[in-house]
This record gives C-alpha cells, sequence and structure tokens, in this order.
C-alpha cells in the first residue's frame, strides 16, 4: 500500500488540510493519506501549541468521513522535536511492507536543505508538492512531484487569531472541530 504522509501541528486542522488531503489522496497513486501530528515541529516554538492531545483528537473529528484518510500520533512517542527522518525510519520499522512518501507544501520544499538528514529524505522517498500562493517550486529536484492541487491560503494561525477575537469562522473548520474547540478554552 502506499500511504502520503501529511505532517502538520494541525493547530487546529481545518478545511484547506482537510481538502489537500482528499485530494493527494483522490487525484494521485496514494491508497491513504496519514495526518502525522507533530508535537514539536523544530521550526516552530512550542509555547504556540494546543496540547497534543486536543490536536490528535480534532484531526480524528475531522477526518471521521473519509475513510482513506487516517490520524496518526506516532510522533508522541519519538524524541522530540520531531524530525520528519526520524519518524519515517521508525514507521518503515513498524510497517515494512508499506510505501511511504511525503506531502508537503511548495513552501515547506523551499526550506528542505534545512531538516535534517534532507539529502537522505530526497534521495529514499517520493516527496508530492503542492503550490502554495507566492512559493515556487524547484522542479529538478529528484524524488519530487508536483501535484496541482487547489490554492489554500487559509492557515491555522489566521483560525486562532480569529477564534481568539471572537470571530465566527465556522465555515474555515470541520463542523466537529468547531463544536470542539467552541466547548473549550482552545485558542481564547
Amino acid at each position: 500500500m502506499k500511504v502520503g504522509l501529511y505532517f502538520g501541528s494541525f493547530n487546529p486542522i481545518h478545511i484547506g488540510h482537510l481538502i489537500i488531503a482528499n485530494h493527494f489522496q483522490q487525484f494521485t497513486d496514494l491508497d491513504q493519506v496519514w495526518l502525522v501530528v507533530s508535537p514539536q515541529n523544530p521550526f516552530k516554538k512550542k509555547d504556540s501549541l494546543a496540547n497534543s492531545y486536543d490536536r490528535l483528537e480534532m484531526v480524528e473529528l475531522a477526518i471521521a468521513p473519509y475513510p482513506n484518510l487516517r490520524a496518526s500520533s506516532v510522533e508522541f512517542n519519538l524524541p522530540q522535536p520531531s524530525y520528519t527522518i526520524d519518524t519515517l525510519i521508525h514507521l518503515k520499522e513498524k510497517f515494512p511492507t508499506e510505501e511511504f512518501c511525503l506531502i508537503m507544501g511548495s513552501d515547506n520544499l523551499e526550506g528542505i536543505h534545512k531538516w535534517k538528514n534532507a539529502e537522505v529524505l530526497l534521495a529514499n522517498y517520493p516527496i508530492y508538492v503542492y503550490p502554495r500562493p507566492g512559493h515556487l517550486v524547484d522542479e529538478n529536484l529528484d524524488g519530487v512531484t508536483i501535484i496541482e492541487a487547489p490554492l489554500m491560503e487559509i492557515s491555522s494561525t489566521f483560525v486562532r487569531s480569529a477564534i481568539a477575537a471572537n470571530k465566527l469562522i465556522q465555515p474555515m473548520l470541520p463542523p466537529k472541530v468547531w463544536e470542539y474547540i467552541d466547548g473549550s478554552a482552545l485558542y481564547k
């Protein structure tokens, strides 16, 4: 089975994340897309993150209607901060028959040279890239496939700011995620 790994803080997951994950599963050769909730991205401040288990729960609520999307907490039991190469090695050991590839936006691809063991990632794992506004893709990188996907300008940062400002943002979130956030103190 070919599995696309869509890493993120998902702080919170929003409709843009769902559109991208579903698009890759439906319009590429991926059998499943796993949304890997990262407890600590090395490029982000941890104090801006909601609890890992709240973020995982919101991902699970959001993807419930999508049979080929999965939530993954694999990085919860790995050393932090989370490095993609370490997670991939762990997943390959745990699921030796699965073929894993990465899903990322063109904004992340621009900075991949800063990632731990980037050359190993590029040499050993296919990378599927979706366009992000204002970010170009180097189409000459081996192992990188550009996928025409919807352009999404929504961000979790914007969603958190809007919630804190008491804005009505329900259309930007899956209904069950909005209910979860609305019934809690998250992002307020």
